[in-house]
């Protein structure tokens, strides 16, 4: 049965967030919420987490995790970024976009696109989110909470579809799904792969 936490989505409260990062640390998947609904996250290192997501999501191997980042300081050691694209980056996150750039190699192969050899990064603005990634100081694994025959809008949809399949369920309220926009910049231009919540005109 899974840990509830209840975090106030403004101002969370860094006891509750030290608690679900020492569980991070021993090596649990959690439910969390962003800014574009909840998603299903472990440690950068935690190949069995990544399996067990891989199974509650029905994901096949070729499916891409997304790294959910605190900002953009930590962004080079985990993929190629030229001077163009940084920018772009520094100008509209945090927010609910997914870039999609070729991956460097501290990145686990497991992670990365199998032919493209590319990893989708987030930087989120959900304090949450933000919370998390500054006390356990690396990224997170992470894939938005999708589940055929389900929708996530809050708590009670999330315990009722996965409680007995994860290890920490957070919850701050009302976290309706909204999908993020997503961007390929892997090919040096601009691709917009899906129109989502993140404001597309901030790229022109």
């Amino acid at each position: 049965m899974a840990k509830l936490f209840e975090i106030h989505p403004l101002n969370p409260q860094l006891r509750l967030i030290k608690q679900v990062v020492d569980e991070l640390h021993k090596g649990a998947v959690i439910v969390y919420p962003t800014d574009s609904g909840y998603a299903l996250g472990t440690a950068l290192g935690n190949k069995t987490g990544l399996e067990r997501i891989r199974q509650i999501r029905s994901l096949s191997k070729r499916h891409d995790f997304t790294l959910m980042m605190r900002d953009l300081a930590h962004i080079g050691e985990y993929a190629k970024l030229d001077n163009n694209a940084f920018r772009l980056l520094k100008k509209i996150l945090p927010g609910a976009y997914t870039f999609i750039l070729e991956g460097t190699r501290d990145v686990p192969k497991r992670l990365l696109h199998e032919k493209k050899k590319t990893i989708g990064l987030r930087i989120s603005h959900h304090g949450v989110v933000q919370a998390i990634l500054d006390e356990l100081n690396e990224p997170m694994m992470s894939v938005s909470l999708i589940l055929e025959g389900y929708e996530f809008y809050d708590i009670d949809d999330v315990r009722d579809a996965i409680e007995s399949q994860v290890d920490v369920i957070i919850d701050d309220g009302y976290c309706p799904p909204e999908p993020t926009t997503v961007i390929d910049l892997s090919g040096g231009g601009i691709e917009i792969i899906r129109r989502g919540a993140g404001d597309t005109s901030l790229l022109e």
